[in-house]
């Protein structure tokens, strides 16, 4: 989720830090303004977490991933024969967002109430989800964790679909691309750390009143930004009261939980009160240098309230703790303060030995998710999955994807084991590279580069000297930083096979969602036996194929003006030869008994595909007419009749093998 102030770049800083001062006897944490609960959800491998705030929805959240340790089962839900909330969430979802009802969220953040915040088929699926989601509670078949569970897998997904630029302060007058996305609900994981967490949603400076840690990491607000008007449209689908809203922003009255960390006159008042009161041993406390209170008078209030009246001050510049580009004070950092408020163990009495710290169990609401490619790839048939894939044989023993791409349908497809053959090996190398990656430390080496490089939607000359850094010394990781911040995210190469795309100025990054969706990818990848090929579909070997094996095909459309046949881009283009060829290897397939299904299109502005055409008549082949078209893709087909179609030479519904 995108939130001002998210401290996911400096946890490392604060476990380094803690590490150097703790005895290892500690055993409660408290994450006393904990947001989105990244801080909290880090060190829940080592302590027993304690989360507080006092927005409703990140304690929701907290009371979901903290408190919460796994294995929900949903047992009421499944004895109404509701296998997966999840997926029946999303499917009625997407059956109501077609309704012309019209609910209070809709009402509230769409279009047809006069606001850009969602579209209006996504405001219709959270008023479906959210309101189903109270009604099962109400008729008993949720416990309270289960309900917060699906409360909050519900406000982690609509950040994704938000025309916003980061906040919910205003929204756009025009529609950002990710607004346009589906709504999507993605299962959050869970970390089992055997403990007894636990969630609160109190104001900070009640709740130290009464209790007591090992650990505080305090976090509050540094300037005059509430973050209850920030991020009011989560707050009121987590509390789903529905009161009524007012302005062009279409906020409620939310004075009732407004922070006095983020008021000039209140802040340090506050401060004193909670540094002085809260019973812990080891504070850790990060701010901002230019925050409401000056840093001066931080440290000093800090200092007071060490028992050796000292602080530790770790300053990170904020160009590295943002991981972008400098900001346009050369001062600004983040602050790290540290004291112990109380007498433990000295450290020099600690015998250290290295804690063989085992990973946590995780657990995640089943769902029948289709995973997206961590390639924007031209041609990709993601938003086609739902469609494509029922239409497969239902058992297949080896798969094989003779124009692979990015990969999107074969990551989703049940086998037992993958082929994917692409002509292109740099994307080959790219996922042959993510499949011996730890998916942590994959996302931390692409952080780095495009810190290294300062990286963003606007510094071109960064891009530039990254894409020169490349092609002097070509490898997967570099080229899949390079695409995400290149004109339409492409891979092109000149005939030389110099990566030569230009730079994606105002558009291209390597995303939240790009990130999501990288990390799902490689650890579905490193689940599946998989072999990457790089050859031309002619010289793949498929003499050994049997009926229980499949065969999926989604070549350049001979008809289309996709840039990936052209012939331009550093590979070979697509023409009547090589469309004559495959129809041969079908011939072929068909001939041996093995089913295979081919993406293409019948009809595209105005043109029509007489060889497909004849070659379907004359073979009897099966026919599947899809609903959809890539009304957003390079290649745009808006307003122009495309008929994108599946051909298969079996009978979609029973298997049966066309002769």
């Amino acid at each position: 989720m995108r939130f001002i102030g998210s401290k996911s770049s400096l946890l490392t800083h604060i476990d380094t830090l803690l590490k150097s001062r703790t005895t290892g006897k500690e055993t409660t944490f408290l994450d006393l303004f904990a947001g989105t609960n990244t801080v909290g959800n880090y060190f829940k491998k080592d302590y027993t977490v304690y989360s507080n705030d006092l927005l409703y929805f990140s304690y929701i959240n907290a009371k979901a991933i903290i408190e919460n340790n796994g294995n929900l089962e949903f047992k009421q839900l499944k004895n109404k024969q509701i296998d997966s909330p999840l997926d029946f969430l999303q499917e009625q979802a997407d059956v109501y967002s077609q309704k012309s009802e019209v609910g209070y969220y809709e009402a509230s953040y769409t279009p047809t109430g006069g606001a850009m915040y969602l579209t209006v088929e996504n405001g219709k699926r959270i008023d479906f989800i959210r309101d189903q989601i109270d009604e099962w509670q109400k008729e008993g078949l949720l416990t309270e964790t289960e309900y917060c569970y699906l409360v909050s897998v519900l406000i982690e997904a609509i950040p994704y679909v938000s025309n916003i630029t980061g906040t919910y302060g205003a929204f756009l007058k025009h529609w950002d691309k990710r607004a346009l996305n589906q709504l999507d609900l993605v299962p959050l994981e869970v970390y089992d750390n055997e403990r007894e967490n636990k969630a609160f949603n109190q104001n900070a400076n009640d709740l130290i009143k009464n209790i007591t840690v090992d650990i505080a990491y305090i976090d509050t607000p540094y300037n005059n930004r509430q973050y209850a008007s920030n991020y009011h449209l989560l707050e009121n689908v987590a509390k789903n009261d529905k009161p009524e809203l007012s302005g062009k922003t279409k906020i409620f009255d939310w004075s009732p939980i407004r922070s006095d960390y983020a008021m000039k006159k209140k802040a340090i008042e506050a401060m004193t009160d909670l540094i002085e009161t809260i019973d812990a041993t080891h504070i850790v406390l990060s701010y901002n240098n230019e925050g409401i209170i000056p840093e001066e008078d931080l440290i000093e209030l800090m200092r007071q309230q060490d028992i050796n009246q000292k602080v530790i001050v770790e300053k990170i510049p904020y160009r590295k703790y943002k991981s972008k580009k400098a900001s346009a004070s050369y001062d600004l950092y983040e602050l790290l303060l540290y004291i112990q408020k109380k007498e433990t163990t000295s450290l020099e009495d600690v015998a250290v030995v290295p804690k063989q710290v085992e990973a946590p169990k995780k657990w995640a609401s089943q769902k029948h998710q289709y995973i997206k490619s961590p390639l924007n790839y031209v041609g990709g048939k993601y938003k086609l999955l739902k469609q494509i894939i029922p239409l497969f044989p239902k058992e297949i023993d080896l798969f094989v994807d003779l124009f692979s791409g990015g990969a999107n349908v074969g990551i989703n497809v049940e086998a037992g084991r993958y082929v994917f053959n692409d002509m292109n090996d740099k994307i080959n190398e790219m996922f042959r590279f993510f499949a011996t990656q730890d998916e942590d430390e994959l996302v931390e080496k692409i952080n780095q580069r495009i810190a290294e490089y300062e990286l963003s939607k606007t510094n071109e000359a960064g891009y530039l000297a990254f894409r020169k850094q490349y092609n002097n010394k070509p490898n997967p990781l570099d080229l899949y930083v390079l695409v995400s911040y290149s004109y339409n995210y492409q891979f092109r190469f000149n005939n030389s096979m110099v990566f030569n795309n230009p730079f994606g100025r105002n558009r291209s990054r390597f995303s939240e969602n790009m990130e999501k969706n990288l990390r799902l990818f490689v650890r579905k990848l490193q689940t599946i036996e998989a072999t990457f090929t790089d050859n031309l579909f002619t010289e793949v070997d498929l003499s050994g194929l049997t009926s229980r094996d499949f065969v999926y095909l989604d070549p350049p459309y001979l008809i289309t003006t996709g840039n990936y046949n052209d012939g331009n881009r550093g590979f070979l283009n697509w023409g009547e030869t090589q469309e004559k060829q495959m129809y041969e290897l079908l011939e072929s397939l068909t001939e041996k008994g093995i089913p295979f299904a081919l993406s293409n299109v019948l009809e595209h502005k105005g043109k029509s595909h007489e060889l497909l055409k004849e070659f379907v008549a004359s073979h009897d082949l099966h026919v599947t007419y899809l609903d959809h078209h890539y009304n957003n893709a390079s290649y745009n087909s808006k307003g122009s009749g495309s008929i994108e179609v599946l051909v298969t030479n079996y009978n979609p519904e029973d298997g049966t093998l066309i002769n």
